[in-house]
């Protein structure tokens, strides 16, 4: 019915359970963050604990009640975003004339690469705090907006950005270097990278290699599977569901088809814990494999 994402939770004490000494009671400190609008809750909830950052994270056990999470909290205060040498027009010139806007209004901000075209995108809200002449000199003003939102960028994607500012990516592996929020952040890119042009016809037959080397997470699964493909810079699907969707055409390639994965007992032990279905007990490589055999294509393991 509903679910929570626990931020940086730390075990702070565990003890068996008074009445069945095959259970324990566990006491977390976290940060919570509920991502769908609150349900009441059944007469007799059952709970499950999922351990991971990833959709397809492992389940860590059941929980026969939960308590802590039914309790108003505050919402967190503001934090403010600030836009520093803005070339303001007219749209933005009518929302310094009347910096108090309601909090409702908002606008995209846009990432752009050196040829202008889009990157990414975030939705800010225009109340305006504060608007000054800008540190940068001219004509430019530097604008303090009230509150950045929800949707502002992780640290992760500046150097990825900084990456792609001068066009898509045109050579293998650059993700590599990255943690998994920085492949994350690449996935981001080469989604919208997908949007403009147009995708390309499909093809099917044929061979693909897949370089194994750096798969040791989901999103570098993802990252390696795209390039194997469709080549660098590519999207084809940053999880198992938009992977299977990519299979079914629309995207560039199409089954049937030769993938040889190389390295891939790398991918096997990364991944060995991370699990899309507890029911079915396989790992996500294993149902990546398993996927790709049921849509038609002939998986060589090297």
């Amino acid at each position: 019915m509903q679910w929570w994402t626990l931020v940086d939770a730390v075990v702070v004490a565990h003890q068996p359970h008074s009445v069945d000494p095959a259970r324990y009671d566990i006491v977390l400190g976290t940060g919570v963050s509920s991502e769908e609008s609150f349900f009441e809750l059944p007469a007799a909830p059952r709970f499950e604990l999922f351990a991971g950052t990833t959709v397809a994270a492992a389940s860590a056990g059941r929980c026969s009640a939960v308590d802590g999470l039914f309790k108003p909290r505050a919402d967190p205060a503001p934090v403010p975003m600030e836009l520093i040498g803005c070339e303001p027009s007219e749209p933005l010139l009518a929302a310094l004339r009347r910096p108090r806007r309601s909090e409702r209004d908002w606008g995209y901000l846009l990432v752009l690469d050196r040829h202008g075209a889009v990157m990414a995108s975030r939705t800010v809200g225009l109340a305006i705090t504060e608007a000054r002449p800008s540190l940068l000199g001219g004509t430019l003003v530097d604008i303090t907006l009230t509150d950045g939102g929800d949707d502002r960028p992780s640290p992760a994607a500046r150097p990825i950005w900084a990456e792609w500012y001068q066009g898509p990516s045109a050579e293998p592996n650059l993700w590599a270097p990255y943690d998994s929020q920085g492949r994350a952040a690449w996935l981001d890119l080469t989604t919208r990278a997908w949007r403009v042009p147009a995708p390309r016809p499909d093809h099917s037959g044929g061979e693909y290699h897949l370089d194994g080397r750096f798969v040791t997470d989901v999103p570098g699964l993802h990252c390696a599977i795209a390039e194997a493909l469709l080549g660098p810079g590519h999207y084809f699907g940053r999880e198992w569901n938009a992977f299977k969707d990519c299979l079914g055409g629309g995207f560039g390639v199409t089954p049937p088809f030769t993938l040889t994965w190389h390295d891939s007992e790398i991918a096997r032990r990364a991944l060995a814990d991370v699990v899309e279905d507890p029911e079915d007990g396989l790992s996500y490589f294993e149902d990546i494999v398993r996927l790709l055999e049921r849509c038609g294509v002939t998986v060589v393991l090297r």
